[in-house]
């Protein structure tokens, strides 16, 4: 089945939030935020922004009637400024009024006077400082003090790894419209709706059940909608609340840029031991995090930077620890990966330093200490259904990889201008909300008495195809043809208490919710085709009753219109929770992740050594997608998560100066790939697996785990720059910018 979208998409008629017919007598809004990044607010003046024309109000902390808080897990976040700033971007009030342009033509006469505070960027400062988020975090297994004595090789070293600018190409926005009786309606492009209501419940100090989140589809999220979607939809809920008329924001790109947090930055200290035989025996990280002006996700992408700690790899002894830091920057958020990919960028340049100390291919002590089945990871789940060394196997052996090796060599030694690198890059990535009470999901489904069939679960559509998954589990369950099926937008109305679609999550739980919801519905419908003692046989195939193999004279609609008269419930509410996951905080051991995926990449680049620049020649990809629903949809999530890894690892830099200032501030400023930097080859191959079955048909989750082959492209970068400049000491700085590498292709 392709794309249940595409067709709109293409024609442009996809809804999106700036699509929404507007309510006549709709206001607008901006936020006005701040121009430094750490102050104490001496005084505001905004008569003459009041005063300005089309102008009907401007908001500030003193107009919320609950709580000015939109902190998720920590609660030190107000919506509006109030007597600090903590970071650039940080909104002090909200204008309203009858276009934006007017809007923006007020913003300019608000004067505000600071006094202003030291400002720090650096998470390394800020833990000296003990400005932390959270208290630090550990995750231990066996004891490295004892392993340092049987290791061979010790080596030292420090990884850093920059933010990335999620870059939806829909921005941040929100819609709200008043309803009767002090309820409110707020279309949001958000990926988590029920976030969003339970933080437009708290600012606006009513219930729940008084306002309706309702999201179509999101024009791109990758994590920056998750938790950061939520305070533009309270603030035009608070000016539907106050003024009783619709209020809509969609913000303009560099607005969205500079007051939006990003990726985390990471900064990290290693030690890693091994044995003569290139065995990791012991390995030690600690991690700065650079979590911003408030925790937003912080504490949890800092637990998964934990979980992902050692990315493919079993090593006896760790010890990984993690500090949130807390600095004047934008409060960092949720990004594809979720902490994940930082972890693994650390091992893998633990791994790199002591390769090029012993004078190894990487390659060679990544093959070596890959899982097994039976291994116990750091925090103490042990691994099964393990696919690690089949990954890598099917990879090298496909794509080539001993022939490569020599064919890249031979190409350095007679070119002295072009080097080529090549890397391999594993990986292994759990799969679930760390956050146990997350992992649950539910699906409404009718089935109206026509034989048309209308779904709504949790799962919010951005692109990556949750949609398509949905429409195939109700077709393969009922048997009819999916012009029957409509999927619903996301509304806390018609299902509630909802987790984000986020963590690669949201096929597997609201797909087994609505299997669930479905199954019920056919067991219902069974008795009504046949006389009891028949039921079991009965099974529909493209729209034809059979029992067992004998085809009926009874189709799909005879079926539902003979229901519909013996009055059988044609509706179902369908709840999963994932089994067998748990995890215990005090202790730090568990079984927080309900299977894991794996692959491995080849990355093949070509460095210009007089300029600095490179191509990506290819990357050849063996990956781990279970028994694959839809390969269509996958490899697209493949090759968008790779690209977009490629692009954080290379050319997208976020710049802060000292005073927090982000002056990578627009698409001039910040670099993305296009299609002239992205592999002129990228090969994908389904690893031949039984899938898990806490996947949804067995379909293993595909958001996250691609991102992080992007990795690998660091360091065939590096690989190229040490054959060119083999006496370099590189430092371990992503991302890999063509500056950054002419630097060291020359570098004493």
């Amino acid at each position: 089945m392709i794309n249940i979208d595409a067709q709109n998409h293409v024609k442009g008629k996809s809804i999106y939030l700036d699509d929404i017919q507007e309510v006549n007598g709709t206001l607008y809004a901006l936020p006005f935020d701040a121009t430094v990044a750490h102050a104490k607010i001496v005084s505001i003046d905004l008569e003459a922004a009041r005063q300005s024309k089309g102008i009907v109000t401007i908001l500030t902390a003193k107009d919320v009637p609950g709580e000015n808080q939109i902190g998720g897990i920590i609660p030190d976040e107000p919506l509006f400024a109030e007597d600090e700033v903590h970071f650039r971007g940080m909104v002090i009030a909200l204008i309203v009024g009858d276009s934006e342009h007017h809007c923006r033509m007020a913003a300019k006469l608000i004067r505000v006077v600071y006094d202003e505070l030291p400002v720090i960027v650096d998470p390394r400062e800020a833990q000296a400082k003990g400005k932390l988020i959270v208290p630090p975090r550990s995750f231990k297994l066996g004891n490295t003090t004892d392993a340092w004595a049987s290791c061979e090789h010790i080596f030292e070293g420090r990884s850093d790894v920059n933010g990335q600018e999620h870059l939806y190409i829909e921005t941040q926005g929100a819609y709200a419209r008043p309803k009767e009786d002090g309820s409110i309606v707020v279309s949001s492009s958000t990926q988590g709706p029920t976030a969003v209501q339970r933080t437009v419940s708290r600012v606006l100090g009513i219930p729940m059940h008084k306002i309706e989140i309702d999201t179509v589809r999101l024009g791109g999220g990758f994590g920056g909608k998750e938790d950061q979607a939520t305070p533009w939809a309270v603030m035009v809920a608070l000016a539907t609340q106050i003024l009783h008329k619709p209020v809509k924001m969609s913000m303009h790109r560099m607005d969205d840029m500079r007051m939006t947090g990003k990726r985390h930055p990471y900064s990290a200290d290693f030690k890693i031991g091994l044995s003569k035989d290139l065995k990791i025996l012991a390995y030690e990280v600690t991690h700065y995090q650079n979590g911003g002006a408030a925790a937003d996700l912080s504490p949890a992408v800092m637990e998964r930077t934990l979980f992902h700690s050692t990315n493919s790899y079993f090593i006896p002894n760790v010890i990984a620890t993690a500090y949130s830091c807390k600095t004047n920057l934008p409060p960092n958020t949720a990004f594809r990966g979720f902490g994940g990919p930082q972890g693994k960028f650390a091992i893998e340049a633990a791994i790199v330093t002591a390769a090029e100390a012993l004078g190894v291919n990487p390659a060679e002590i990544q093959k070596k200490n890959l899982f097994v089945e039976g291994d116990e990871i750091s925090f103490g789940q042990i691994m099964t259904q393990v696919n690690a060394h089949k990954a890598w196997d099917d990879c090298v052996a496909t794509y080539g990889y001993e022939d490569r090796k020599k064919k890249v060599a031979e190409f350095n030694a007679n070119n002295p201008r072009y080097k080529k690198g090549l890397a391999v890059q594993p990986i292994c990535f759990g799969i679930s909300f760390t956050n146990t009470m997350m992992n649950h999901a539910r699906a409404l489904v009718h089935i109206y008495y026509d034989g048309s069939v209308v779904v709504s679960t949790g799962a919010v559509e951005m692109g990556q195809g949750v949609n398509t998954k949905m429409v195939q589990i109700v077709t393969s369950i009922f048997g009819i043809d999916a012009s029957r099926v409509r999927i619903e937008s996301t509304n806390t109305l018609r299902v509630a208490n909802t987790s984000p679609t986020a963590a690669s999550a949201g096929a597997d739980l609201n797909g087994k919710a609505l299997e669930i919801a479905c199954r019920n519905l056919l067991a219902r419908l069974r008795p009504v085709a046949f006389a009891d003692t028949d039921a079991d046989a009965m099974q529909i195939m493209e729209e034809w009753v059979y029992k067992g193999a004998i085809k009926t004279d009874m189709r799909w609609t005879d079926l539902i219109m003979k229901a519909f008269t013996l009055r059988v419930a044609l509706s179902e509410n369908a709840h999963y929770a994932t089994p067998t996951i748990h995890y215990d905080k005090t202790k730090e051991k568990g079984h927080p992740f309900a299977y894991h995926v794996y692959g491995t990449a080849l990355v093949e680049v070509t460095v210009d050594c007089l300029k600095g620049t490179y191509d990506f020649d290819r990357i050849d990809i063996v990956h781990d997608f279970g028994q694959s629903m839809n390969k269509d949809v996958d490899n697209g999530q493949i090759e968008g998560g790779v690209v977009q890894g490629i692009g954080w690892m290379t050319l997208e830099e976020i710049v802060y100066n000292d005073q927090g200032r982000l002056l990578s501030n627009a698409l001039s400023t910040y670099k993305v790939p296009d299609i002239y930097s992205v592999p002129k080859q990228i090969n994908i191959t389904h690893l031949d697996t039984e899938g898990h079955e806490l996947a949804i048909k067995k379909s293993k989750a595909v958001g996250e785990p691609p991102l992080m082959y992007g990795i690998g492209a660091y360091y065939a970068i590096r690989n190229a720059v040490k054959a060119f400049n083999p006496s370099a000491d590189l430092a371990v700085n992503a991302p890999y910018t063509p500056e950054k590498v002419l630097m060291d292709l020359y570098k004493k």
